[in-house]
């Protein structure tokens, strides 16, 4: 099993946490989060340190152990660095604008696509990059997911919405495949 649950958090200067039960709430430079965990997990502070503690060793324990501590360390990084996903547009004649907290986009569709923005989420369209920030990791990926959802990148051309970074194999259209042969 991983051991990623008796890792320490870390707590930088100026993020308070205060726990009540199984609600723990984050406050930092950036915001605030809270969220309610299992209630039989429990949590010590030490110093500048918060350790996460399971009753028991089962497998059950153990996995609600490593997911508390990864959501808490995450809810102080997005505190106080914040999160941040960057999608790019591929395709000739794929453009999209903002309009007022709703992103537009033309992604070859007959009609354009408006995609309202979270509650909690900044999203920025620079020429063909689309930034999407915010200090709750989920909401910024599910932000990102929404909208690489709208024209996800087709596999014989590449043209669509993608992760920077995200490698698209293209595959060799059908007709390619007939010719090449040499029949």
């Amino acid at each position: 099993m991983s051991r990623i649950g008796r890792k320490p958090i870390v707590i930088p200067a100026g993020v308070t946490i205060a726990i009540e039960g199984n609600k723990v709430t984050v406050k930092g430079p950036k915001g605030e989060l809270s969220q309610v965990f299992n209630p039989h997990m429990t949590f010590e502070q030490k110093d500048n340190e918060l350790i996460v503690k399971r009753p028991n060793d089962s497998i059950s324990m153990k996995m609600f152990h490593g997911t508390t501590r990864a959501l808490i360390n995450s809810m102080v990084e997005g505190v106080t660095q914040g999160f941040t996903k960057v999608l790019e547009i591929k395709g000739v004649g794929y453009r999209g604008e903002m309009r007022g907290k709703d992103l537009v986009l033309h992604v070859g569709h007959s009609h354009e696509d408006v995609i309202p923005t979270i509650d909690g989420v900044e999203v920025s369209i620079k020429q063909s990059d689309i930034t999407v920030t915010g200090i709750d990791k989920q909401k910024v990926g599910q932000m990102a997911a929404l909208i690489r959802n709208a024209k996800k990148p087709e596999c014989y051309h590449g043209k669509g919405i993608r992760y920077k970074g995200e490698v698209v194999v293209l595959r060799q259209p059908a007709s390619a495949k007939k010719t090449a042969g040499g029949k």
